[in-house]
């Protein structure tokens, strides 16, 4: 997912997503943070797709439309320049408040041009005083970046890297002063136990957990999410080296189409895995996905039966999934929980740090450890 998402060409489907995040609250300045976009690209593919369904120029502005709009601006220059020549020789505060006054009719930087000041002196405001110390508002900044999810430990890390030296007691007091809980202090959801695969395929894995390559054993799991009061579920293909999210989807049935589906999303090379580890739940069990391992000369291990510590990586990430993601709430729509499931995998995957990998990223951590092994 972080290949896909970092690159500077996106397809159609990755704007449709981003356009329904903005479209369902999710904060602009948040979108540009997490998938580094451009602000003014996020604004265009908004006011395209609602406009006309498409994001193709040609498909939201026809000749006469040009023509009119050229007119328009043509019109609306002269009109303001009649409106703010009397401001022209003025000084710069009553320019100021005569682009503020007419911000909604014209340009601010139109009007800027005419009158001969810098937008920055329109857009400049002084600094209101916090009742919050600096260091309490990074705490809080920290905590609502990470969803709500980090504690301590890692608001701790995030306060070393900027240069502040804090205790995690201290930390908590603030925590607790501003009402920040870890979605990790709620109780979680009981697992319903899945039905089994007897297939006669031994556990490889064995429980090594620790790769040092990556895609040389990736393990996967299913769980359940509500989508309007019906269960519907989500599957996550996960890299044991870096703990990377490397495959997701989200299906209205727990079967074998919906881990294919993920298998399908994957946008790392599928040939460079070796081994795909799960447990024996029977959605793993179809010729769907036997043919996918034999195209790709996937191995497959499995879990013993009744033995969820053989699988002990996938459990985990699933219990942050349900906790970060999941837990107490409700989807509206399957179209919803596709896009909200996409945009947590980035923000996992991108912006999550692990104490597993040293308080990096999955992808600073793949990364970083790709140079080493070039050096």
């Amino acid at each position: 997912m972080g290949e896909n998402i970092m690159a500077k060409r996106y397809n159609d489907e990755f704007k449709k997503k981003i356009v329904n995040l903005a479209n369902n609250g999710k904060k602009i300045s948040d979108i540009i943070n997490e998938y580094g976009i451009a602000r003014s690209t996020v604004h265009k593919w908004k006011k395209d797709f609602n406009n006309s369904g498409s994001f193709k120029a040609k498909d939201n502005r026809t000749d006469e439309e040009k023509e009119l709009l050229k007119l328009r601006k043509e019109i609306k220059q002269l009109k303001m320049e009649n409106d703010i020549f009397k401001a022209s020789s003025a000084d710069t505060r009553t320019k100021v408040a005569v682009v503020k006054a007419n911000k909604e009719k014209y340009s601010i930087s139109a009007m800027c041009k005419v009158l001969n000041i810098s937008r920055s002196s329109v857009y400049y405001e002084p600094k209101k005083k916090s009742c919050n110390t600096e260091l309490e508002n990074l705490i809080i900044t920290i905590f609502k970046n990470s969803r709500n999810n980090y504690g301590t430990r890692k608001i701790k890390n995030r306060l070393d890297k900027k240069g502040y030296k804090v205790s995690r007691r201290r930390i908590s007091k603030i925590m607790k002063k501003y009402g920040l809980v870890s979605n990790y202090t709620v109780k979680q959801y009981k697992v319903h136990s899945p039905k089994c695969n007897e297939e006669k395929i031994d556990n490889i894995v064995d429980r090594d957990f620790n790769k040092k390559q990556a895609l040389d054993v990736v393990v996967s799991d299913l769980t359940y999410v509500n989508v309007n009061g019906k269960w519907n579920y989500i599957c996550l293909i996960i890299d044991l080296f870096n703990r990377e999210f490397i495959g997701c989807a989200a299906g209205k049935k727990k079967d074998a189409e919906l881990v294919t589906k993920a298998f399908y999303s994957i946008k790392r090379p599928i040939d460079e895995i070796n081994i795909l580890h799960t447990d024996r739940g029977n959605e793993f069990k179809n010729k769907a996905i036997d043919q996918i391992l034999s195209t790709f000369d996937i191995e497959r291990s499995l879990s013993k039966k009744g033995c969820p510590y053989d699988n002990a990586v996938a459990e985990a990430a699933f219990k942050v999934v349900k906790t970060e993601f999941v837990f107490n709430r409700k989807f509206n729509s399957f179209e919803e929980l596709e896009y909200e499931l996409f945009d947590y995998v980035n923000w996992y995957n991108n912006h999550r740090i692990h104490g597993s990998l040293d308080y990096l990223t999955p992808v600073e951590y793949r990364y970083l450890m790709s140079e080493k092994k070039v050096a």
